[in-house]
């Protein structure tokens, strides 16, 4: 039975929802008409409640079959997203987008990863969503452009560590981490920063209070953050193994990087005012780090210094000893030229 309509709106909803049904069953081939029906049911305009647990499991297990099916589903996610111009829908959709990285089949989720086939960094193409039906939706749509940033951040991410943050399939990194170069540590490191930086950009907004599909991206991001201080924690462990065989520009960079991460600490503490251990234990780790670094960047200011003092002595030294040569070969040089008629003139 379906859920009671209880607004004109619910039922204009319903309306359109029922219109998208039957449209995709006109203009859809048979081998994926079921792909269409998935992806509209765990989208619908109820502004109630997030999708159907058991609609994104059914979406999830149509995607988790060939290579074709799993493109073929996350074209239609990504048609569906562009097309709308309801907030509700675009929140669903990227809800689900979210729900394939976090728990979604392999196959599903590398699908997902290679799209677009063009690539680029903003290709969810929310950046400029506005849902202007209400005031609420008007404000929905800042989320929207939130959400739609950050999921792309959070793929950005996960291609910069091969594979995705916080999916159920993620594999246990601590002993890949040690095979890295100095470089790639602080590349990963970058990454998930930049990931941190992003989720903290969150609306401020009275809307959370009742709004179940808001309450689901919190608990998501919440989810995703307490992943990314554990891969956090796992590389800066790594990097204090290393410190002493960093370069210069390398603790110079990791430095920067670290100060950004602690820039965002007090807005995180607001988000996420839950404190875990993890969480804890990454801002000790942060703060003990850089100034093992500050001391690393000293030592190498001190280490120049000194490289620089013995140079210039051992210049100065090596000038005095030409300098000296060369007044001996001039003045030796001279005595033959202006002495050389006279011992002519005394052999005569």
């Amino acid at each position: 039975m379906g859920k009671k309509i209880t607004t004109l709106r619910d039922l204009i909803g319903a309306i359109k929802d029922k219109a998208s049904q039957s449209k995709a069953a006109f203009i859809s081939k048979p081998s994926s008409f079921s792909l269409h029906l998935a992806v509209l049911r765990a989208t619908t305009h109820a502004p109630s409640s997030p999708p159907d647990d058991h609609h994104i499991s059914s979406l999830l297990t149509l995607g988790d079959s060939s290579r074709a099916t799993a493109s073929s589903l996350i074209v239609i996610i990504m048609d569906r997203l562009h097309r709308t111009g309801d907030s509700t829908v675009a929140l669903k959709c990227l809800l689900i987008i979210h729900q394939i990285i976090k728990r979604g089949p392999f196959i599903l989720q590398d699908q997902l990863s290679i799209f677009p086939s063009t690539g680029g960094r903003n290709y969810l193409k929310l950046s400029a969503f506005r849902d202007g039906a209400t005031a609420s939706r008007f404000t929905i749509s800042a989320w929207i452009r939130f959400y739609s940033r950050y999921i792309e951040s959070l793929l950005y991410t996960s291609r910069i560590l091969g594979y995705f943050l916080s999916s159920s399939s993620s594999c246990n990194t601590d002993e890949k981490i040690s095979t890295f170069l100095n470089s790639d540590l602080i590349r990963d490191v970058d990454s998930l920063v930049q990931l941190i930086e992003e989720t903290v950009k969150l609306p401020d907004s009275l809307l959370l209070d009742g709004n179940k599909l808001l309450y689901e991206v919190i608990g998501l991001l919440s989810s995703d953050y307490l992943s990314t201080v554990n891969e956090l924690l796992i590389r800066l462990s790594e990097v204090k193994e290393r410190l002493s065989c960093l370069s210069f520009g390398d603790s110079v960079e990791l430095s920067f990087i670290l100060k950004r991460l602690e820039g965002c600490k007090e807005r995180l503490s607001v988000l996420f005012s839950v404190k875990k251990p993890s969480t804890e234990l990454l801002w000790c780790s942060v703060s003990e780090l850089s100034l093992k670094i500050d001391d690393l960047k000293v030592d190498f200011s001190k280490r120049k210094l000194i490289t620089f003092e013995k140079s210039s002595e051992s210049a100065r030294f090596n000038n005095r000893v030409i300098k000296f040569g060369d007044s001996v070969q001039f003045s030796s040089g001279r005595y033959e030229m202006t002495n050389l008629p006279m011992i002519v003139e005394g052999r005569n």
